[in-house]
């Protein structure tokens, strides 16, 4: 026999699993119509249902010597928005607590800035604003840069930087980098450092900062020496440095727990410390991918090892626990937001 409460069980139960799939329905045909991509669109509905689990709240950081609140998750737009515009993806980014973007001038990153220029619009109040632009001084990694090479580089640097606020549509960047910096004597050069300062006074940028993905080790020696640098961007991995040429671990690196000194020396000099590439060695290059994702296991202790994080998700909280100030991300969907997301705020419970 049914029991007699059967009936308004049921009953519950099916307009439970109906608000559920209306929400998910909505959300996800929004979500694919916005964003064209259907991967996207069934992580984000299924994340709209009423019984999903809620983000963590994101942690925060202070960025060096800029004073900054910064979330320990950086968005980074160049990829992501070098095609088309993406602000579902900023919004939902700034809604949950993302506060620092990071994106790139045209030559090398298309139209990733008049991309961004939409939501900067409307939200440029809101958060900390950083683009880059390479020198394109021709000159071996380990040479001495050439007075009229540092005064070509300071030139093209401001040109760039010109050219990405008119991009984005802004008068002023947060921060602005050399990009791709892979010689000490250049991140040293005076010639640049005054373009910089011409250009604070002007109200263009506040804040000095490098990137670099070559001689990483000596480049930001060179501009924690310098005492110029608000920020510097490293790429950098559980298992040491990330060599961007190889497209592998660099030969020969220390491991990030060894390089930890290195890196404190940056910090307590007031240098934010931006992590990249973090990691890119998971996914390995190119459209057949072929990365490892065991690759960093061995750096990991037990706690860390049992977490329930992908394995993209350790490597982030690793680096943030081991003299990282925060990570940049690059952020092409819903689903890479989210588990990035959770593990940048997450990182704090897995410290060791």
């Amino acid at each position: 026999m049914t029991p007699p409460d059967a009936a308004p069980q049921t009953a519950a139960t099916n307009r439970r699993a109906f608000m559920r799939y209306a929400a998910m329905i909505g959300v996800g045909s929004q979500a694919l119509w916005h964003t064209r991509s259907l991967h996207g669109a069934i992580a984000e509905a299924q994340d709209a249902a009423p019984e999903a689990p809620p983000w963590p709240a994101m942690a925060y950081r202070k960025l060096g010597r800029t004073g900054f609140d910064a979330s320990r998750l950086v968005f980074g737009c160049g990829a992501a928005l070098s095609r088309k515009p993406n602000d579902r993806l900023l919004e939902l980014a700034l809604e949950r607590g993302v506060n620092v973007f990071d994106v790139g001038f045209r030559r090398y990153y298309g139209d990733a800035e008049r991309n961004m220029a939409g939501f900067l619009k409307r939200h440029r109040d809101d958060v900390y604003l950083i683009s880059k632009a390479l020198t394109y001084v021709d000159i071996d990694p380990n040479a001495e840069v050439t007075p009229e090479q540092a005064r070509q580089a300071a030139r093209t640097w401001t040109e760039m930087l010109d050219d990405s606020l008119r991009d984005l549509g802004v008068e002023h960047v947060d921060a602005y980098y050399q990009m791709g910096a892979n010689n000490p004597s250049v991140v040293a050069a005076e010639e640049l450092y005054g373009a910089f300062q011409a250009a604070k006074q002007a109200g263009k940028v506040s804040h000095y900062g490098v990137s670099t993905h070559e001689n990483a080790a000596k480049v930001l020696d060179a501009a924690v020496d310098s005492g110029w640098y608000d920020l510097a961007m490293i790429a950098i991995t559980p298992a040491g440095w990330y060599d961007w040429e190889a497209k592998d671990i660099l030969a020969s690196t220390p491991s990030m727990t060894a390089l930890r000194p290195q890196l404190d020396r940056a910090r307590e000099a007031g240098v934010g410390l931006v992590g990249m590439k973090v990691g890119r060695l998971l996914a390995g290059s190119g459209w057949l991918g072929r990365g490892d994702a065991k690759a960093f296991d061995k750096h990991y202790d037990g706690g860390l090892m049992s977490a329930p994080l992908t394995d993209f998700q350790r490597s982030y909280a690793y680096v943030l626990e081991h003299g990282l100030d925060v990570v940049n991300a690059d952020i092409q969907s819903y689903a890479i937001l989210k588990d990035n997301f959770a593990a940048a705020a997450t990182a704090h419970q897995y410290a060791v």
